[in-house]
């Protein structure tokens, strides 16, 4: 009997072992249908991968631009070498560009990106004066600034722009604006950088200089462009006390707005901008409150009519005419606001440093502006009129020939429209983005002979001992063609004021950086030099005291 039971046990638990197991691969049976086969997946991906296909042969099979001594890669490009050197593009681009016979670099990321940044002269007239209308700002870079820019001058193509253009060229020759730029500056000289130097003379103290410099180019550009004087170098206390969070708001979405043109995959700020993110998180904020703050001083300008046309800034020029609405006037302001905030104090600070150097340098231009006191009878410490500042050549080579080597901004990029062909036959195509390069031309032996790397302001007198331009096609720093800057007359009275008034009373030696060695610059806008400029201020013993 136990036998019979346990043989009838066994079966049952056979019986049980084998229906879990058709019940298991029932289950199983059942959720694998769940999940599409091999085949299936590859059916899916076939539209999305012959997509891909699509464009990236295209993209290959167009001509591509090269460069002398960078390695591109199958299906890469030279996107490896960029992200590699993205950091020091400046740099980076230079040293390819000396490098090359063509005076040029090509680069180009399938699917992404293409374009060349030349130091070539013919390069840069063909760009700029023989084939203008074929190389406007582009939608690639109106896009990139305008939720900053909006479509003022500086960031529009077409008849936006020429209207613009126009009219602030219409304004710009007046002579009551000239005046009224010529009176801001001295102010800011007399009232405020002066006693600053005075005060850091008789202490001892080191400045950085850069800073000195931005916040007096900050102060008189808002003065300039909408009667705002935000006193950022008010002479009373520790510098930091007159800080301006308007200046700190622009100053970080100039900065930051920069590292969308270094993103080779152009979708990539959206995201981030989209999604809300890390820097285009700050660059929104920053932009709201120069947005505010400009608004607000719009919409003043408005409410009190009546004082507009009294007035000479450039907003209260462009109310006059009740043609423009807000948001226009505010971005006509805003690009005023970003050619001036640090072109100047950016070619002064390297100017100062080189000058430091170079006493003998230092020495004639104290020398020049003796000699316009003493024809114009005026005493040391009185404000430099137009004609007196005009008249100090010496000054101006001096300032050229820095900005020759450290030009404040450094390069520029325009968008090529319909395919066309350089001066030595080199294919253009559309969609390309075109940049030349202020800075690698300052080094090329080629335009400014085996002598290039040396600072010298007398390449630019001539035998009377005048001042002798050059061809603005070789040297770029104030653009060229139609798009010429039209602040370039304000910046060299700035700059020349500026210069004259410390060198007559002040001797500038540079603090704390190793002799010779050239400052890192800053990835931005302007070519701002890493870590400031640290001086010390000394009285000049007497007024032929050259040291």
């Amino acid at each position: 009997m136990q036998l019979a039971y346990k043989n009838r046990e066994a079966h049952q638990d056979l019986a049980t072992v084998q229906q879990n197991k058709i019940i298991l691969a029932s289950k199983k049976s059942t959720s694998m249908d769940h999940f599409p086969s091999s085949s299936q997946v590859l059916f899916l991906l076939l539209p999305i991968v012959l997509y891909i296909s699509y464009h990236l042969s295209g993209a290959l099979a167009k001509k591509k631009p090269t460069t002398h001594g960078l390695k591109s890669y199958p299906l890469l490009g030279h996107l490896p070498a960029f992200l590699k050197n993205r950091h020091r593009f400046l740099d980076w681009s230079t040293e390819l560009i000396l490098r090359s016979p063509e005076q040029r670099m090509g680069f180009w990321f399938p699917g992404m990106l293409t374009g060349m940044v030349t130091g070539n002269p013919a390069d840069v007239e063909h760009v700029l004066r023989a084939n203008f209308g074929n190389y406007p700002k582009g939608a690639r870079s109106i896009s990139m600034l305008h939720d900053f820019l909006g479509g003022g001058l500086f960031n529009s193509d077409g008849e936006q722009w020429q209207w613009q253009r126009k009219n602030a060229s219409l304004e710009f020759s007046t002579r009551s604006l000239r005046g009224f730029v010529v009176d801001a500056v001295q102010t800011e000289v007399a009232d405020r950088l002066l006693p600053l130097l005075r005060r850091a003379a008789a202490a001892g103290e080191v400045l950085d200089m850069q800073d000195v410099l931005e916040r007096f180019a900050f102060d008189t550009i808002c003065v300039v462009s909408f009667g705002h004087d935000p006193c950022c170098l008010a002479d009373g206390g520790a510098l930091t006390e007159g800080k301006s969070g308007f200046m700190h708001a622009f100053g970080e979405a100039q900065d930051l707005i920069v590292g969308r043109f270094l993103e080779p995959v152009a979708a990539s700020w959206k995201i981030k901008r989209w999604l809300n993110i890390g820097t285009e998180r700050r660059l929104k904020k920053a932009i709201a409150d120069v947005h505010d703050f400009a608004m607000d001083i719009v919409r003043a300008r408005r409410e009190s009519s009546s004082s507009v046309k009294s007035r000479d800034d450039v907003l209260s020029r462009f109310a006059a005419s009740d043609e423009h609405g807000d948001e226009v006037l505010r971005d006509i302001v805003l690009s005023f606001l970003i050619a001036g905030r640090e072109t100047t104090s950016s070619a002064l600070t390297w100017f100062f440093w080189l000058v430091s150097s170079r006493p003998d340098v230092a020495a004639r231009i104290a020398g020049e502006v003796r000699t316009i006191r003493a024809s114009t009878r005026t005493n040391p410490g009185e404000p430099f009129g137009f004609d007196m500042l005009r008249d100090m050549s010496y000054l101006h080579a001096a300032l050229t020939e820095s900005m020759r080597l450290y030009p404040p901004v450094p390069i520029d990029s325009q968008s090529c429209a319909a395919d066309d062909t350089l001066p030595d036959g080199t294919h253009v195509g559309a969609g390309w983005s075109i940049t030349y390069s202020a800075y690698a031309m300052g080094r090329l032996a080629a335009v400014w002979g085996e002598d290039c790397m040396e600072y010298r302001p007398e390449r630019w007198l001539g035998e009377d001992g005048g001042f002798r331009p050059e061809s603005p096609f070789r040297y770029t720093v104030f653009h060229a063609g139609p798009r010429t800057c039209l602040g370039k007359e304000m910046a060299y009275v700035q700059m020349k004021s500026i210069v004259a008034s410390v060198l007559e009373e002040f001797a500038v030696d540079v603090v704390g950086q190793d002799t010779g060695a050239v400052p890192e610059h800053v990835l931005s806008v302007t070519l701002r030099m890493k870590g400031g400029l640290p001086v010390q201020i000394r009285r000049r013993v007497n007024s032929n005291d050259n040291v």
